[in-house]
């Protein structure tokens, strides 16, 4: 199985760069992640319309085909650690390779996030970019250890 986060944003602090690294390399092999980041339309005089097709065209560009869609929405599930940790035994028994998608300043293109399969959230607050990569890494490799009786976790 292949989890693939995919961010809108190609520049993050080296603080966060390496908080991500770190994460991703305690993965076992059987479950990979890969980080894939969009390019932010530039803002300008735009019609915020015209900035989520353009983003959006990049983010399915990055998404292969037959994966399953999971957006992070300020709106969508609030999920514990043991619910997340469910939902990927869930795919991982599937065998869906996952893209979990990180939008841009403006968000996500609002029929985007409609089409998706999930909508899942991390916080009620407001989160830097750089640091919902950092958080989702890291609540996903914590779902992992639960599901691997690994001792990262504890409750």
């Amino acid at each position: 199985m292949r989890l693939t986060i995919v961010a809108v944003g190609l520049h993050v602090p080296d603080w966060a760069q390496t908080a991500y690294d770190d994460y991703a390399k305690r993965f076992p092999p059987e479950l990979k992640v890969e980080l894939k980041a969009v390019k932010t339309e530039p803002r300008g005089s735009k019609t915020v319309e015209t900035l989520y097709a353009a983003e959006r065209k990049r983010i399915e560009a990055a998404i292969a085909r037959g994966t399953r869609i999971v957006v992070l929405d300020e709106r969508g599930t609030n999920l514990t650690t043991k619910a997340l940790a469910q939902r990927l035994k869930g795919w991982q028994l599937e065998g869906d390779d996952v893209a979990l998608v990180i939008g841009g300043p403006d968000g996500l293109d609002p029929e985007f996030k409609a089409a998706a399969h999930e909508r899942i959230r991390l916080s009620d607050l407001t989160l830097p970019h750089a640091m919902v990569r950092v958080l989702l890494i890291e609540q996903l490799y914590r779902a992992w250890s639960v599901n691997a009786g690994h001792p990262y976790h504890r409750e």
